[in-house]
């Protein structure tokens, strides 16, 4: 398998230059292929040679091939929604107004003032018909004042952040289980206008479909607001932050899948390195391994893994008594370096950091 998909990447018809040739021949001959810009087509040409690239180094090195490398996947013209990428001479801003090569000029409606001049636009449209413009512009680092003080971070499903601070603890907003009955009503009626094969979809399918669509970019806009705003808070109150480096995954395949995916583990974790890169704060990844079986306290592992349903942690070394995702977020600071040795939550002589009270 792995001989084929190299072979079928090494061809000579895949490479970037011969479909640049290509692509000029092509616009001689078929006019609505060249009525307009040309800028975006050998863009999207570029973006298949840098996968591609991407691809062979992996196959060459005997690596599995990353996500995004390699040759892409086709999709039904219904299906694909459309993507524009612009270079900087493919595009400019004038009067608030967004001019793209071609001669089309589009009015923005601003999220925020741009810091600099973008260097890329990528023009897009959801799965709601409703488009948007994606600017690329250096990352723009902005410290704020020192608070000296250091915070552990676990993720769970009950909670979807356990910290050593209770104030900073993340409930689980479950965004996905409030819309839940309106979705399984958008679900009945795609079910009973279901086209047959070879039929156009009717209108009432369209419009449910577009509902549903609707309500699901509802929601993870429900959970991207709640976790930047959460992540926002932990950033500004915190020099220094230990997060556990947890790849949520692997829950998809277990019982606790729908509740996983409604916590949104890995982009609230996403939203919080961001937000600590962004305002220089010093955040640290720490391996998940052993997290629920070591003491946050005294360092002792226990002989055996924890079920999930104790939910109280007791070290037999020490005594420590304490809520199971508390004590792994405590882990997270010692495995981090970050814990004051010997203090309740206080800071020793000449410690930089302390644990948040």
């Amino acid at each position: 398998m792995a001989r084929s998909k190299r072979a079928h990447i090494d061809g000579e018809e895949c490479g970037p230059a011969r479909l640049d040739r290509m692509l000029t021949a092509a616009r001689a001959v078929t006019p609505w292929l060249a009525e307009r810009s040309s800028v975006p087509q050998q863009q999207l040409i570029r973006d298949f040679g840098r996968c591609r690239a991407k691809a062979l180094k992996d196959i060459k090195e005997g690596l599995p091939v990353r996500q995004g490398a390699g040759m892409p996947g086709f999709k039904k013209k219904e299906q694909a929604d459309p993507s524009l990428n612009y270079t900087r001479r493919g595009f400019r801003l004038k009067g608030g107004r967004l001019h793209l090569a071609g001669g089309i000029v589009v009015s923005v409606v601003w999220s925020r003032e741009l810091s600099v001049e973008p260097s890329s636009v990528r023009v897009y449209r959801d799965i709601v018909g409703h488009w948007y413009a994606s600017f690329v512009v250096p990352a723009e680092i902005r410290p704020l004042p020192e608070t000296g003080a250091a915070i552990g971070i676990d993720w769970g499903v009950k909670e979807t952040a356990t910290t050593t601070s209770d104030a900073y603890d993340l409930p689980h907003a479950e965004h996905g289980k409030k819309a839940r009955k309106k979705l399984s009503g958008y679900d009945r009626m795609m079910a009973r206008r279901r086209p047959k094969k070879g039929r156009a979809p009717s209108h009432g399918y369209r419009e449910a479909k577009r509902l549903r669509a609707k309500t699901y970019q509802k929601i993870a806009r429900q959970r991207q607001d709640t976790s930047r705003k959460w992540a926002k808070r932990v950033v500004r109150d915190h020099d220094a932050i230990a997060v556990e480096d947890f790849r949520p995954k692997f829950l998809a395949r277990t019982t606790m899948a729908r509740k996983a995916a409604d916590a949104a583990v890995g982009a609230t974790k996403k939203a919080l390195i961001e937000m600590g890169h962004k305002h220089g704060r010093d955040v640290r990844l720490v391996h998940p391994a052993h997290t629920t079986m070591d003491c946050g306290n005294c360092g002792a592992r226990t002989k055996h893994a924890l079920p999930l349903s104790q939910r109280i942690y007791t070290c037999t070394s020490c005594g420590l008594v304490s809520p199971r995702d508390k004590n792994s977020a405590h882990v997270m600071l010692v495995r981090a370096g970050l814990y004051p040795a010997g203090a309740d939550g206080g800071r020793p002589p000449g410690a930089p950091l302390q644990q948040a009270a």
